[in-house]
């Protein structure tokens, strides 16, 4: 057959390439004037018992792909069959395919890496929306042209949403790359083809792939053990990096991610965090970090905190909550500079309220305005000048304003008096702002809209009173060692975030590792611990659940959270419930974590130093029903206080 001169309408011109079942023919159609390539199935090459089946299936990449029209995906142009040969008729890609730079030896740096992945899954994305699942996604099948674009082929094996071409327990794909379920022979969804691209990348990277041997021994690894990250094989590699492959790698379909875009972010936040962490030490490995100490500006800033920077000269001071005489004037709505200074028998406790919705503003006035000193503002930069002049001890500020986001306000209020309780108001569930209002303005509460009178009234009155102990008691600063007694508690069940969190730490704290929250418990009774950092991927509710029983007898201690998927309402139950300190987005970004964790300690030891500041992060007693609530809540009782 390698002596065609024509196939159907098509002008033969060469051969690109041969397998078992036919040959690829670059060719020229003479009708629209341009060169495309035939991928051909010689039929006297097929047993006649699977002539049919093959032949079916050939057809149906042809309907697969026909239906596809991508910058990434090799556009199919027709179909045709004669006696001697089926054919695809498809778009002609002038380069080579990855398996062929692979096999010659060529290493991609991380951008070019970066940017080959996101094109596949680009690629993929856009396949998996039209119904199409790949289901054998490995470098034979990319194609790289002359200027690095990609170009996604053989469809062979796709599934069209719910065809069923292939038979149950039938077997389809490439050993090396195959998912989990692929072996297994169960039905297979988009989430295999990440799969795959998890097993390209990590190819990409460290120039092997996670698991070699023989067919059997891969299938017996992919099955059951947990390849190395590939920062093991290349230093260069960020933390971030690793947890985005091995989360594409995951041997159950729903722990991966479960869009091709998601990993492409993931993947991209990666590459770019390894490159930071090129540039800053260049030519070093990851291991060889020096060891860490605690940021003098993060000291500084815990001074802030402390209260450093509030003269109480220049605060007037408080005497409660003391209802005011029938008829007692609010402060006005929009000029609240002009409010007289009250004879100090007089004064009562500063609340300002921010909201953009003057009918609002209305509302909480009365609400509040009987028992509190009420200031109001409509905007963010109004409200930071009231308190710059009248030190409210509480501000309750809406998230979705004009100019200054709620986040934004309360970051600059902490700022400028680090000693108010702060706390958000809205009717949004927007993750990132209430994620950003615990992280940069450090909120005591969240409150939705429309709000409970009773329920709202509680809540001011407990931060009231908690900004009123504070106000009134000095603060020192905090003194740092060179290495605090306290430690940092890691609740990991892999092992990465500990080996993060140990080398980012360095010499500063003692750092404990625990695979659960059993063994958590454990290493609490034993060591003094300041900071509890906890991956919520395994467990998660129930220890959610022990930072709310935790926090109502131990303050002091402070908790960062790990989550990939963290919704509004369960970040409002942590903020309210257990006074999360941090929250961070898996992949965590190393800087900001380091950031997070030396800020706990400053702040733990200004508990230690000044034990009335942990009032602030005091919670109400949370529901210990069950049994196994009980028992925990039993250990959290029976943990010995170190200050």
């Amino acid at each position: 057959m390698n002596n065609l001169t024509t196939i159907g309408k098509y002008q033969v011109q060469g051969v690109l390439g041969q397998g078992g079942m036919g040959i690829v023919y670059r060719a020229f159609d003479p009708v629209i004037q341009r060169p495309v390539a035939i991928k051909t199935i010689t039929k006297a090459t097929l047993d006649p018992a699977d002539l049919q089946y093959v032949l079916t299936r050939f057809r149906h990449e042809a309907q697969a792909v026909g239906r596809l029209t991508h910058p990434r995906i090799a556009a199919i142009y027709d179909f045709g069959e004669d006696l001697d040969i089926a054919y695809i008729v498809m778009e002609l890609v002038n380069g080579q395919s990855l398996f062929h730079h692979t096999q010659n030896q060529a290493r991609f740096g991380l951008k070019e890496v970066g940017e080959l992945i996101r094109q596949l899954l680009d690629g993929l994305g856009y396949a998996h929306a039209q119904g199409v699942v790949h289901r054998d996604i490995k470098p034979s099948n990319i194609l790289i042209n002359g200027d690095g674009r990609l170009k996604l082929t053989d469809f062979g094996i796709a599934r069209i949403d719910s065809s069923t071409i292939t038979q149950a327990g039938e077997i389809m794909g490439s050993p090396g790359y195959m998912s989990p379920e692929q072996f297994l022979g169960t039905d297979l969804d988009t989430r295999g083809d990440i799969y795959s691209v998890g097993v390209i990348a990590y190819e990409l990277l460290t120039n092997r792939r996670p698991f070699i041997g023989n067919n059997a021994e891969v299938m017996r690894q992919v099955l059951k053990e947990r390849a190395a990250n590939p920062s093991e094989h290349d230093p260069r590699i960020s933390a971030q990096l690793d947890w985005a492959v091995q989360k594409a790698l995951a041997k159950n379909q729903d722990d991966r991610f479960q869009t091709a875009q998601e990993f492409s972010g993931a993947f991209v936040k990666g590459i770019e965090a390894s490159l930071r962490q090129a540039q800053r030490e260049p030519g070093r490995a990851i291991a060889e970090e020096p060891t860490q100490r605690i940021d003098p500006k993060l000291i500084q800033a815990a001074r802030m905190l402390a209260g450093l920077q509030q003269a109480k000269a220049d605060v007037p001071a408080t005497t409660g909550a003391q209802a005011p005489a029938a008829g007692a004037p609010a402060a006005p709505a929009g000029a609240p500079l002009d409010v007289p200074t009250e004879a100090p028998a007089a004064r009562r406790t500063r609340i300002l309220f921010v909201d953009d919705e003057e009918r609002i503003l209305t509302a909480l006035r009365s609400v509040f305005r009987l028992n509190y000193r009420v200031f109001t503002a409509t905007n963010g930069s109004e409200a930071v000048e009231i308190v710059r002049k009248f030190q409210p001890q509480v501000v309750v500020s809406d998230q979705r304003m004009p100019e200054m986001t709620g986040v934004e306000l309360l970051r600059q209020v902490k700022e400028v008096a680090p000693m108010t309780v702060r706390m958000l108001l809205t009717g949004y569930s927007d993750l990132a702002a209430i994620v950003g209002s615990v992280n940069d303005g450090e909120v005591f509460r969240f409150i939705s809209k429309p709000w409970d009178n009773q329920e709202i009234q509680e809540t001011v009155a407990a931060a009231a009173a908690i900004a009123i102990e504070l106000a009134e008691t000095a603060a020192t600063p905090p003194i740092v060692p060179e290495r605090m007694e306290a430690g940092v508690l890691v609740i990991d069940a892999q092992g990465d975030v500990f080996r993060n969190i140990k080398r980012l730490v360095g010499g500063a704290c003692p750092v404990y590792q625990a695979h659960n929250l059993d063994e958590g418990l454990g290493q609490l009774e034993t060591h003094e611990t300041a900071l509890i950092i906890a991956d919520l991927a395994k467990g998660g509710e129930e220890i959610i659940a022990t930072f709310k029983l935790l926090k109502q007898a131990h303050p002091e201690i402070l908790v960062i959270v790990l989550a990939e998927a963290s919704d509004s309402e369960l970040v409002i139950e942590l903020i309210n419930q257990a006074q999360i300190f941090r929250f961070v987005n898996k992949p965590p970004d190393l800087d900001m974590l380091k950031q997070h964790t030396q800020a706990a300690l400053t702040r733990y030891q200004s508990f230690k130093q000044n034990p009335h500041l942990t009032h602030q992060h005091q919670v109400a007693p949370a529901n210990a029903e069950g049994s196994v609530s009980q028992k925990i809540l039993a250990r959290v009782k029976a943990l010995k206080r170190w200050f």
